[in-house]
């Protein structure tokens, strides 16, 4: 089910237009008659502060039919185009940084009602690489991102900082024999971090997708999502689900921790960074984190 701000956005769109119809069917004719009989009486024109005193509209009906063609606009837009989010953590760094104002696609995987979100027109599925929003699996009023790594039927396996993919056979009969690391070059180091670890950057390969990644190089993990009858580390992807990380690797909450997105889960896909934002972190002592200090504008354009 989707969200308090589209269910009431989609409630007030239909109530305002619901009003603007029936004042437009039923009390709009009544109108016009009383001012063609009142025109009728005096044979002449009247002017349009006289019409309002001799058949005044409704301030709800004169509200609801000067806001419907907006919020209709915009809950078609939202609903079925695209929508805005913003981006909270640093889970898709560097790819994404806190701050972020995206464009989601919202009908890249489907064209869903604003409500309930059953499919309506079915499209693509997700690809591998992709930059998935979705609802988050234990608790639906949340948003989560992150990048698309297992396709349904897929066996994944996370090691030494490595993702290695043995492809569904029924998707790909010719390469589902053996496991394929996701091509993977160490750029630089990003940083160091409070705990004294080494942050890599580096650029990976997945799908058709290059794109860089943060990894701590100098601490491995056993992550707590394991499969029944499965192995630590080892995950194979359900039908109609998919496995997802953050371009973080070392700090996101993603699938490697609570399991799987199913398809009915997805919103759309992330398509362009429209704003950039550096908020306050403490340096102006008197002004809120919240209030933007810089626009990164380099940063403003499509995401990979």
């Amino acid at each position: 089910m989707a969200g308090y701000f589209a269910i009431f956005l989609v409630v007030l769109t239909v109530v305002t237009g619901l009003i603007w119809l029936i004042d437009a069917r039923v009390y709009a004719p009544a109108r016009r008659e009383r001012i063609a009989l009142a025109e009728a009486n005096t044979n002449a024109a009247i002017d349009v502060e006289d019409l309002e005193k001799i058949a005044p509209q409704p301030a709800i009906a004169e509200t609801a039919q000067s806001i419907f063609p907006i919020l209709f606009f915009i809950t078609v837009f939202r609903s079925f185009l695209f929508e805005p989010f913003q981006i909270p953590s640093g889970s898709m760094m560097p790819t994404m940084l806190v701050g972020d104002f995206i464009l989601v696609q919202k009908y890249t995987y489907g064209v869903h009602d604003p409500i309930w979100r059953s499919e309506l027109v079915e499209m693509e599925a997700p690809k591998r690489g992709d930059i998935a929003v979705f609802k988050y699996p234990l608790d639906e009023r949340l948003d989560y991102i992150k990048r698309v790594v297992g396709l349904p039927g897929d066996h994944v396996v996370y090691r030494n900082k490595t993702i290695y993919i043995k492809p569904s056979c029924e998707r790909q009969p010719d390469d589902c024999k053996k496991f394929q690391a996701v091509a993977q070059t160490m750029d630089s180091v990003y940083e160091t971090n409070m705990y004294g670890h080494t942050i890599a950057k580096s650029s990976e390969q997945l799908g058709e997708v290059k794109h860089n990644i943060l990894v701590n190089i100098d601490q491995e993990y056993q992550f707590p999502f394991v499969q029944q009858g499965g192995k630590v580390n080892e995950w194979i992807v359900p039908e109609n689900q998919y496995f997802v990380m953050g371009d973080n690797r070392d700090n996101s909450q993603d699938s490697r921790f609570w399991g799987f997105v199913r398809e009915d889960q997805l919103v759309g896909k992330a398509v362009f960074i429209w704003m950039s934002f550096v908020f306050n972190d403490g340096e102006i002592s008197w002004l809120p984190d919240w209030i933007p200090v810089d626009i990164r504008f380099d940063r403003l354009g499509s995401v990979d």
